[in-house]
């Protein structure tokens, strides 16, 4: 059984498309593609169900239309019809750093690197402007949000779920 704690969210199946069980895919994270995965894991019901692909083609950057294994029909996919698409963050962590996607990092605990303080957890991430923003429950249960910039992340931690960050002075104080 796959668990939600072992997997990502990468995306949604929004529609079916053509006659012959199509069903198109937007992604946050190409992830998939980059190793050459076989399968997309799909929350049918409300439990994580792999389905194998049996091709598929890129419409744009973030769109692609997908041919699953044995579903053969535009009624066939309709159960995946705005599912969410979870990939396993095991296959994630093959990837170098620079590679990952920053939805990976939902659910890792934030550290000050100059003062080893608990920052909190990531909790979601806000990609809606230019510049992408990690929303962080802080141990007192207040929201702060922390710029999701490269030169602010001074180390990761894949085994722990740590980032350690090294901010301005004065940013959380805000």
């Amino acid at each position: 059984m796959i668990r939600k704690e072992d997997v990502y969210p990468i995306g949604k199946m929004t529609k079916a498309h053509g006659l012959k069980g199509e069903i198109n895919f937007q992604f946050t994270d190409d992830v998939w593609d980059r190793v050459e995965s076989s399968y997309l894991i799909c929350e049918v019901d409300g439990i994580l169900v792999p389905f194998f692909m049996e091709e598929y083609r890129f419409r744009s950057d973030s769109t692609a239309l997908v041919k699953f294994e044995d579903l053969d029909s535009a009624d066939a996919v309709q159960m995946l019809v705005n599912s969410d698409v979870y990939f396993e963050k095991a296959y994630q962590e093959e990837l170098e750093e620079e590679d990952m996607h920053i939805s990976y990092f939902k659910g890792y605990r934030m550290m000050d690197g100059d003062n080893g303080q608990d920052i909190g957890i990531i909790v979601d991430i806000d990609d809606h402007t230019e510049n992408w923003l990690f929303i962080v429950e802080r141990p007192d249960g207040s929201m702060v949000m922390i710029p999701a910039h490269e030169e602010f992340i001074s180390e990761i931690k894949q085994e722990e779920k740590i980032m350690v960050m090294d901010l301005p002075s004065g940013l959380l104080d805000l």
